[in-house]
């Protein structure tokens, strides 16, 4: 089969390439699918996109005219596939649906340990030569009350982690596992009662229409003082313009993050030389107590070997006319 790769990284292709093992005829382009860039899929009958692609309802129509029946994400999110059409035109679509839950955990830690013990800082000052310790202050996370939202496949490794560093947890999901009740002592409680109570927050949910700016002002304002908010998640969780007025009213403690609400046409690519247009993604990053990476968290070795093999094993199923597991149909436009 024919498979056009939109967004391909230079850092993936290598993986991709060995979880083909030649059997399909696979083009790159570094180009995101677009109103603009579906154009492309002339000639091929699957595509590969990835979490920053656009496959809403006209750009899929396109595609399906190009010739276009196969598409499969190298992502579990799927916000940005308008599944209900793709459904209704007749593609077949799939996702990577368990790349590796612990590399983004692993990350979410990473990014709360670093602004926390303020190792961006220190490393900024010894590299100047700068061996003060003033302004270097974090906190134990023993001891402290780490809200978890969202207790799926991450979610879950998350209050792994957090239980070994001796942390009490507290978990809101719309489908509780009470198995994580019993291994990490976790509490399910109400969004709100979370808020109150964590010293730490962190997202681990797909972002939906229900949940679109989920963390917003009133949710913000109900926060510690002294509260850390993670996201690696969904940009779109939270409301960036609420979340700044907290920031500069001091309303929360930081703010670590690997996502954005408005990534297109900024994330995914260098900047440097022209700078950024977008005001609010520069107002964040102008605060010393936000923590911002570039939707990194997928980046390990074991992660890109799993979604490529996945990705390929979606592409292989379709071909072979077996049933394909991770495909999305309509039981996942209802839930």
């Amino acid at each position: 089969m024919k498979l056009l790769v939109y967004s391909a990284k230079e850092f993936e292709v290598p993986f991709l390439s060995n979880a083909n093992k030649n059997a399909h005829k696979v083009t790159y382009t570094k180009d995101a699918l677009d109103t603009e860039t579906a154009i492309q899929a002339v000639g091929y009958k699957a595509i590969s996109i990835f979490s920053g692609d656009d496959a809403s309802s006209v750009v899929l129509e396109k595609l399906w005219d190009l010739g276009v029946r196969f598409i499969t994400l190298r992502s579990a999110g799927h916000n940005n596939v308008h599944l209900k059409m793709a459904n209704k035109f007749g593609f077949k679509v799939a996702n990577v649906p368990d790349y590796s839950p612990h590399s983004i955990a692993e990350h979410a830690v990473a990014l709360l340990q670093a602004l926390n013990r303020k190792i961006i800082l220190a490393d900024k000052q010894v590299r100047a030569y700068n061996f003060l310790q003033n302004n270097l202050m974090g906190f134990n996370l023993n001891g402290k009350t780490v809200g978890i939202i969202g207790t799926g496949r991450i979610g879950s490794v998350m209050a792994k982690i957090m239980a070994g560093f001796g942390c009490k947890i507290l978990a809101n999901d719309l489908k509780p596992d009470y198995k994580l009740v019993q291994m990490y002592d976790l509490t399910y409680t109400s969004l709100d009662n979370l808020c109150q109570k964590s010293d730490v927050i962190s997202l681990h949910i797909p972002l939906t229409q229900e949940n679109h700016y989920m963390i917003n002002r009133q949710k913000l304002n109900l926060m510690k003082p002294e509260a850390i908010l993670i996201n690696t998640a969904r940009g779109a969780l939270v409301e960036t313009k609420d979340l700044i007025v907290a920031l500069e009213n001091k309303k929360i403690a930081g703010y670590c993050t690997d996502v954005y609400e408005k990534e297109k046409g900024t994330f995914f690519k260098d900047n440097s030389a022209t700078g950024i247009k977008d005001g609010q993604l520069k107002k964040l990053l102008s605060f010393p107590n936000v923590l911002l990476t570039p939707h990194q968290g997928f980046i390990t070795k074991e992660a890109l070997t799993n979604i490529a093999e996945v990705t390929f094993g979606n592409l292989n199923s379709w071909e072979e006319g077996k049933p394909c597991k991770n495909e999305l149909g309509l039981e996942t436009i209802r839930s």
